[in-house]
């Protein structure tokens, strides 16, 4: 089996298990908006905090789903010179988009952890809710270093010659 084949299966087995974690978050996020505006509009009583959880909420249910959606060919791509380069140039500028995308993202998934440790160090708490949110903040770190992983095997597969694929 090539490295390509091992880092794909890798890659799809993590983003699918960051999908269906992000798609509960979602559902989270849903069922807390729903029970707000009843207990608003029912009891003049909105819960506590649902501003903050659905940000902390919200930040996880992009985070994890980063890496699904560059499986998937989701994310937006400037393709307006493709078909006008040879095929060996467009593979080489894809490998180059995917190198430095994927750079960034390594670069963002290491800072937001050392934010996240910062968090652990002085005992931060959130400002409403008063709980610790630095697993929020690992969980944005880990969704940059899959998406980073995912980009890596895109950049294998441009660089082995192999076509685009979602």
């Amino acid at each position: 089996m090539k490295v390509i084949d091992l880092l794909d299966s890798l890659c799809q087995r993590l983003s699918g298990a960051l999908l269906a974690l992000g798609g509960l978050f979602l559902v989270g996020m849903i069922a807390l908006a729903c029970a707000n505006m009843f207990m608003r509009g029912a009891l003049n009583a909105p819960i506590r905090g649902t501003y903050e959880m659905m940000g902390f909420l919200g930040a996880l249910v992009c985070a994890l789903a980063l890496a699904p959606t560059q499986l998937r060919g989701g994310h937006i791509a400037l393709t307006m010179l493709q078909g006008m380069l040879p095929r060996r140039v467009e593979r080489l500028v894809d490998a180059f988009a995917h190198l430095a995308c994927g750079l960034f993202f390594l670069l963002a998934a290491w800072r937001v952890g050392v934010f996240g440790c910062s968090l652990i160090e002085f005992g931060e708490l959130s400002e409403d809710l008063h709980i610790v949110y630095h697993p929020f903040v690992f969980a944005v770190a880990l969704g940059c270093a899959t998406l980073a992983l995912t980009l890596l095997r895109d950049l294998l597969r441009a660089l082995a010659g192999e076509r685009r694929r979602p």
